[in-house]
Order: structure tokens, then C-alpha cells, then sequence
């Protein structure tokens, strides 16, 4: 099956360039494609030579304790979420006449839960926005 056209002629790579480097130079330019949007060496080149905008990507380090506990918080929330469901299931499958005290009871606990690892969420939420997000 032979590739689809490229609908813009410009777009095309019709020239081929080949140049040699010092190591030194070649590992810069593949430190760029590494930490880049640039999937090759040879993207990195043509977007540095057509002048083009290259994308880096850095790890912020400070930030592992917090999404950490961020994950930690969203695993919490689900198990939650799951106790809720399974609740509800045994209030509506529950043929006893007055079951909705002991299932109320029973749901009373776990919304408090919720309510707790949701309040530390904002917590979070309220430090991240204020290190990243712009003040007006």
C-alpha cells in the first residue's frame, strides 16, 4: 500500500543535507530530541535550522511528594467511590421493610471520609495554583 500524499507541496522533505558532527554536538542535539517534542535527531536539526519553535519538556522534582499524595488521595477517593456503590446496591436489593436506617447508617461514615480527602484536595489544589498559576 503506497503512503498517502502530503496535501502541501511545501511540506515535502525533498532535500537531503548531510553533515558531520563532533560527538560532542551530536550528544546537544540529542539531549534536544530527548527532552523535546522532536521524536529524532534529525527533527531537532531541521527545527533548529528552519528556525522553527521547539517544545521542551522539564521535570519539576519539588512537585513528586505532591503527586504523590495526589495519587494516593485519587486511590482513596476511588476505593470510596466503590463502598458508596456497593451501599446503594445492598439498600435497593434489600427486600426488609425499613432497611433505609441501617444503609443511612452505614453511608453516614464514608461521606465523612469523602468529605475529609476532599478538603485535603483543595488544600493541594489552592498550594499548586498559587506556585503555577499567574496572579492577576
Amino acid at each position: 500500500m503506497p503512503r498517502k500524499k502530503i496535501a502541501d507541496p511545501d511540506k515535502i522533505l525533498n532535500r537531503v543535507l548531510r553533515i558531520r558532527l563532533t560527538d560532542k554536538a551530536f550528544e546537544r542535539l540529542e539531549k534536544i530530541s530527548k527532552s523535546s517534542d522532536c521524536h529524532t535527531v534529525g527533527e531537532a536539526a531541521r527545527k533548529i535550522l528552519s528556525k522553527e519553535k521547539i517544545t521542551l519538556f522539564y521535570k519539576d522534582i519539588t512537585l513528586d511528594s505532591t503527586m504523590e499524595e495526589l495519587a494516593l488521595i485519587r486511590k482513596e477517593l476511588r476505593a470510596i467511590g466503590i463502598n458508596i456503590n456497593q451501599i446503594t446496591k445492598a439498600y435497593h436489593s434489600d427486600k426488609r421493610d425499613h432497611p433505609q436506617a441501617i444503609q443511612i447508617g452505614r453511608l453516614i461514615p464514608v461521606y465523612q471520609k469523602v468529605e475529609a480527602k476532599t478538603d485535603t484536595l483543595l488544600i493541594l489544589i489552592n498550594q499548586l495554583a498559587e506556585k503555577w498559576l499567574p496572579r492577576s
